[in-house]
């Protein structure tokens, strides 16, 4: 994992919070699990400094009134939309999520909080980190992270695309920052009902691997059958979206 300074993050956001910048250099070390890459880290980086205002709160600036009754969250007792309120790095919302948050950092620091009893704790350090490593890791984020995927990671961590302006500024920071090798246009991420060059390249690619594709530049269902099926036979994830780690495969 690169290291992270405190020069880093406030290149990442520059209106960060001297507080928090501090808790996430000092507790660098259990960011490692979902490093797993230089892209993956850069993805993970970029989300929280959205999640977090620029690393500026660790608290949900809404009320948390809106997730009241959301069984969906866990959230089943009155008053818990408030009390399970976004707090953490990445905003861990409601009682059910905050319960996954104490076991899954229990397993890693056994004194932990209890944060279905504490809730509050969870803005702090390294709870507030922690908090975020469980959520990415619980839901293989990082997978979605090592094919470029933004608009697939935005959507695992927020549950839509919200933000996703925001988050692509930080990410296109955050790939400066840490020297990252891989740019975004070298190899774009595809999907179906994408087209051009880059889809003629994929589909010649297919192509010389034996899948019977029609090199038409338009990325269509049978290009996506194609996709899945070289993705699948390469144990990569097999749901025709093509990111890095398939681009990769495609040119051995």
């Amino acid at each position: 994992m690169r290291e992270i300074t405190i020069t880093n993050l406030v290149s990442l956001a520059p209106s960060c919070a001297t507080g928090i910048v501090n808790g996430i250099v000092k507790y660098q070390h259990f960011i490692e699990p979902v490093a797993t890459s230089d892209l993956a880290m850069c993805h993970f980086m970029a989300q929280l400094a959205h999640e977090s205002a620029g690393f500026q709160t660790t608290r949900e600036f809404a009320s948390g009134k809106a997730y009241e009754g959301r069984k969906d969250l866990g959230n089943v007792q009155p008053g818990d939309g408030q009390r399970y309120r976004g707090r953490g790095l990445i905003q861990t919302t409601g009682r059910a999520n905050y319960r996954e948050a104490r076991d899954d950092i229990r397993k890693i620091v056994p004194d932990a909080p209890d944060f279905e009893q504490q809730p509050q704790e969870l803005e702090k350090f390294p709870w507030a980190l922690l908090s975020a490593v469980s959520y990415w890791t619980r839901r293989k984020i990082g997978e979605l992270a090592d094919r470029d995927d933004l608009v697939s990671v935005t959507a695992a961590v927020n549950g839509g695309t919200n933000g996703l302006e925001d988050r692509k500024r930080y990410l296109k920071r955050a790939k400066g920052i840490w020297a990252l090798e891989r740019l975004d246009k070298s190899r774009p991420v595809l999907r179906v009902g994408d087209s051009g060059d880059w889809v003629s390249k994929l589909q010649t690619a297919l192509l010389k691997f034996g899948y019977r594709v029609v090199v038409d530049g338009v990325f269509g269902e049978h290009t996506k059958s194609a996709v899945v099926y070289f993705q699948n036979g390469r144990r990569l994830i097999a749901d025709g979206v093509v990111g890095s780690l398939t681009w990769d495969a495609l040119r051995r």
